[in-house]
């Protein structure tokens, strides 16, 4: 039987992870200085690090997309508030005409 410790895997909220890699990422200070003043090892907080930066990244790109398709909507609504002005001064012209 070995006398070695067992390696008990710590849990941390995602919480925590996301507001670690934030704070490793928005740090002037080398991440292993962030690692260890928040007692987790290194390789953690690059995985979190990673992990943080793919779900900004994909919600970035949500937000671009969103972004061209207002832009989009706005366009075909100025279009149509166009058109709909033009059918109404037809429609009066065409009032006017059959009195």
């Amino acid at each position: 039987m070995s006398n070695k410790p067992s390696r008990v895997a710590t849990k941390y909220s995602a919480e925590f992870r996301e507001s670690s890699a934030k704070l490793a990422i928005d740090s002037d200070q080398p991440v292993s200085h962030t690692a260890k003043d928040l007692g987790v090892k290194v390789n953690t907080l690059h995985t979190w690090i990673h992990n943080y930066s793919q779900l900004n990244k994909s919600v970035s790109d949500k937000s671009e997309c969103h972004y061209s398709e207002v832009q989009r909507l706005r366009k075909e609504l100025h279009l149509v508030k166009q058109e709909r002005d033009l059918l109404k001064k037809a429609a009066a012209y065409f009032a006017k005409e059959s009195h």
